[in-house]
């Protein structure tokens, strides 16, 4: 018999959906003719002073304890959303929350989190949170936006970078526009204790 097919061609899909599918993440990416590959990415790292390091670590080991994680608004807005607006003041991006994207009936939804550098190269980065905290479905998640960004914005970046997080860790993911796959981090950053790596990461990514 033939298999079933994972994506059915008639159905509409949010982002969001792609986080609930019980395939593997390999046979979802390619309906897309997307491969996928887990491999260490040793990402550059931003060589600059962080002068307000410090502080946000303070902040973020003073709540950490009394914050529930089972909550997605409070992962948000306390321990990635600091994260982001920090990677702001290192770099000449700008943030979009909940940023609409509409490619087709299968590649639609809203993304969490859009950074887009000033600079000449137009840097973009997206930022997902896992819902749930389930990191391996939402890096699909993550894979699919890639996709779908891929053919949204007007930039000649050869690879489109993201990063997924449960707000205490994070895991990122690179697009590669040519060959048309996906490459899944294999290390993890953890905040507070590698938030020096992690911001140096972002900084990095966008141009800082």
């Amino acid at each position: 018999m033939p298999r079933a097919a994972i994506i059915q061609p008639e159905q509409s899909y949010t982002f969001a959906d792609y986080f609930k599918l019980n395939f593997a993440p390999q046979d979802i990416l390619a309906y897309f003719g997307v491969s996928l590959q887990r491999q260490a990415l040793h990402l550059p790292r931003y060589p600059g002073p962080l002068n307000r390091l410090n502080d946000l670590k303070t902040r973020i080991e003073e709540s950490l304890p009394r914050l529930s994680l089972t909550s997605e608004m409070a992962r948000r807005e306390f321990l990635i959303a600091p994260v982001l607006t920090d990677v702001l003041h290192y770099t000449e991006a700008t943030l979009n929350v909940e940023y609409p994207v509409a490619v087709s009936n299968q590649l639609k939804g809203s993304l969490d989190y859009l950074l887009q550098s000033d600079t000449t190269q137009g840097t973009t980065f997206l930022v997902i949170e896992a819902k749930n905290e389930d990191l391996e479905r939402g890096f699909v998640q993550l894979a699919i936006e890639l996709i779908a960004l891929d053919q949204w914005i007007e930039s000649d970046q050869p690879i489109l970078q993201g990063a997924i997080s449960t707000g205490n860790i994070w895991q990122f993911g690179q697009f590669d526009r040519q060959s048309r796959q996906v490459t899944q981090d294999l290390d993890l950053y953890r905040v507070p204790a590698d938030l020096d790596e992690l911001l140096r990461v972002l900084v990095s990514a966008l141009g800082g």
